[in-house]
């Protein structure tokens, strides 16, 4: 049965990397571009590279958002930010929110696929590791619900923490549904108008402050939620 797992997770991998391949061979110059593209953490620069995908840059920019989500890298406000000067911010806004979720969604997928089986074991033989655990697929969905709330908290952390947790599928879709969200929006208008300073520089100021609220919020809540614990 293990071994039988072990060639499913194998074809899964050669699948990954025969779709890599045959991006590379449809456009050798394809990653190389998109590598410093995202390294360069321009939004502007961003914006054009995404801008020249011309009539498809709408689906090349959800594609590219889900990918960078579902692997936790580079930070994904880059990109949502991006979306909001390319196509206005509340229909850049909505695109981001939902690939960021079908990303994250994808992840939690392919991180459970591959690695839980080994996550089990090193739990199971840890008390402490146990009882996180089982919280996880208790209040799994408050948890990730609140996690994914919070801007600026790293995407692939909690991928991470999800799919190796006991977490359902349902609870942590939704949850990054609902949660990111708000969260998404706060990042997205923050780096578009810090951009666009000069059109409405209150507006800036409002947004950081509503996120310097919302995660000392979170930092509260979970100080005071270790203390009863």
């Amino acid at each position: 049965m293990k071994r039988s797992g072990s060639m499913i997770k194998l074809g899964a991998a050669g699948i990954l990397l025969l779709l890599l391949i045959i991006i590379y061979l449809l456009n050798p110059a394809f990653f190389n571009e998109l590598w410093k593209v995202c390294l360069s953490g321009d939004m502007n620069l961003v914006a054009e590279y995404i801008n020249s995908f011309g009539p498809w840059a709408m689906v090349f920019s959800f594609l590219l958002v889900l990918c960078v989500n579902a692997i936790g890298f580079p930070p994904a406000i880059i990109f949502s930010s991006a979306n909001a000067l390319i196509f206005g911010i509340v229909p850049g806004i909505a695109l981001a929110w939902i690939a960021e979720t079908v990303g994250v969604t994808i992840s939690f997928l392919l991180l459970r696929f591959f690695f839980r089986d080994a996550a089990e074991e090193i739990i199971s033989q840890n008390s402490y590791l146990k009882k996180i655990d089982d919280v996880s697929g208790k209040e799994g969905f408050k948890v990730m619900l609140i996690a994914r709330l919070v801007p600026y908290l790293p995407s692939g952390l909690l991928n991470a923490v999800g799919a190796l947790s006991q977490m359902s599928l349902r609870d942590y879709v939704l949850a990054a549904l609902i949660g990111k969200l708000p969260s998404t929006a706060i990042e997205a208008m923050i780096g578009h108008d810090a951009v666009t300073a000069s059109e409405n520089p209150y507006r800036l100021v409002f947004n950081i402050l509503l996120a310097v609220v919302v995660i000392g919020a979170f930092f509260i809540y979970e100080k005071r939620n270790n203390k009863q614990e």
